[in-house]
């Protein structure tokens, strides 16, 4: 069997260059690893072969007439809550289990511009809503390094698809975390753009103030190539960032002289020591290759979480009304009397524990006599977390912490206490709640299990982040182990 899916997106796209491979061969790989190894991991609800060799044979035809861009001929897995035109988009959830796409997302429109291959759709959390994978209607997804424990979530089929070599790159969506918790879990590259940096359109919302698109990478220069392909200016999301976005396929490394803080209130209580260790290491070796090191308080950090879950749940209920089994998502089987009824019987059938959970949790805080003592406080409080961080940006290039507090844990470890599993996004979601990018690439093992660096920046400074990622990338090995699955 064909082992041209272990390729990165680099390579891949060297050889291509040099016809010493063809889209085809290179595609056909990446199925035949998930029809070998999917029924494990279980991290992809949809493959499109037949579309993705068509795709792929489109891809040869330009790279015989040297149209070859970075991404031409790459086989990429989508999370199933972004929308591609004709395929299943699920969101996890037994309420979409049969929902057909009407069109592209405007990710999918540019990777399919840039000559990308689109592989399939991946699992995730329902309506990306966890930090495991485990609250699919669809199963579980299992981590590669231990088929045992959870991937990270929620764009955990993601990470584990690109972990398991399954697709070189992938796409996922982070509202507090859910694309650098897997990637950290997973040991892989994984970035959260600046809020408005990609585009939402035709991304099943979650929480619309928080929700970002971003890519999943085996490397840091693959996560670079996939980011500029979709990042960019987007009529149709309100809140796309009006101006250009860098071109970072050529990413240079550096590091020197640049002035890294360390947030002391993210070394909390409850922190593997030993994860704790690694991430010391890793800023040990940033300062030996020429950065300035400090320490910074962000005062306001620890109430992040907190306002995070009143925000999040008010505007994931407002979003998920939409799919009331009548315009959206499936109906119920049991014949209703009233439209109150029937609203009723298609949300308790189609929506798991989770959804149901937020949305109680939402709905409650935007009620009367609530909004205020809630909403409006948590708003308050991100406006304090925003400040934060701009004070500590007009003295530091970046900020350095642990991704997540410890290694993959157990599947069905937290599963029937909510609060530990919220508790997962305690060090990622304060990115989300001031809108900052962040990236999580490996820094280590603990008992075989890999160890994530999140490194935040300032808005729209992405090109930082992935240039100082880059050179602790090369001066170490971490990227290069792979799991034994």
């Amino acid at each position: 069997m064909s082992t041209l899916n272990t390729l990165t997106i680099k390579e891949a796209h060297t050889k291509l260059c040099e016809k010493e491979i063809s889209a085809v061969e290179l595609t056909q790989s990446c199925l035949d690893r998930i029809q070998k190894t999917n029924d494990q991991l279980n991290s992809f609800l949809t493959v499109t072969a037949e579309e993705a060799l068509a795709q792929a044979e489109d891809a040869d035809k330009n790279i015989a007439e040297n149209k070859v861009g970075p991404l031409t001929g790459i086989p990429l897995a989508i999370k199933d809550a972004i929308l591609v035109a004709g395929s299943k988009n699920t969101c996890g959830s037994k309420i979409l289990e049969n929902y057909v796409a009407a069109y592209d997302a405007t990710v999918i429109r540019k990777l399919k511009e840039a000559g990308a291959v689109i592989i399939g759709k991946t699992n995730l959390d329902e309506f990306a809503m966890g930090s495991s994978t485990e609250n699919s209607a669809f199963g579980v997804v299992k981590n590669p390094w231990d088929l045992e424990r959870v991937p990270g979530g929620s764009s955990g089929g993601s990470a584990a698809a690109v972990c398991a070599d399954q697709c070189l790159g992938a796409l996922g969506s982070d509202t507090g975390g859910s694309i650098r918790q897997p990637a950290s879990l997973c040991g892989i590259v994984g970035l959260k753009c600046t809020y408005g940096r990609v585009s939402r359109y035709g991304l099943a919302a979650l929480a619309s103030s928080f929700d970002q698109i971003g890519p999943f990478g085996k490397t840091v220069t693959d996560a670079a190539w996939i980011f500029s392909a979709i990042a960019g200016h987007d009529e149709k999301d309100s809140t796309s960032f009006i101006e250009a976005t860098p071109d970072l396929t050529n990413l240079i490394p550096q590091i020197k002289g640049k002035k890294i803080g360390i947030p002391e209130e993210c070394f909390i209580k409850g922190l593997n020591p030993k994860v704790k260790k690694l991430v010391g290491e890793a800023v040990d070796t940033l300062e030996k290759l020429g950065a300035k090191i400090d320490e910074v308080s962000l005062p306001n950090l620890s109430y992040s979480l907190p306002a995070y879950y009143i925000i999040m749940p008010a505007e994931a209920s407002s979003n998920l009304a939409r799919y009331d089994g009548i315009r959206y998502g499936r109906a119920a089987e049991v014949e209703t009397k009233t439209l109150i009824e029937n609203y009723l019987k298609n949300k308790a059938e189609g929506f798991g524990d989770e959804p149901k959970r937020r949305i109680m949790l939402g709905t409650y805080t935007l009620s009367s006599g609530y909004y205020d003592a809630y909403y409006t406080k948590a708003q308050k409080v991100r406006t304090k977390i925003i400040e934060d961080f701009k004070k500590a940006f007009a003295e530091f290039d970046l900020l350095i912490t642990p991704t997540v507090p410890d290694v993959a844990f157990k599947i069905g470890e937290k599963a029937d206490d909510p609060l530990a599993m919220y508790l997962n996004d305690i060090l990622t979601v304060s990115a989300n709640v001031a809108g900052v990018p962040a990236l999580s690439l490996p820094c280590g093992f603990v008992d075989d299990l890999p160890v994530g660096l999140q490194m935040i920046g300032n808005y729209y400074q992405e090109e930082t982040i992935l240039e100082t990622a880059l050179a602790y990338e090369l001066a170490t090995d971490w990227n290069s182990k792979k799991p034994k699955f």
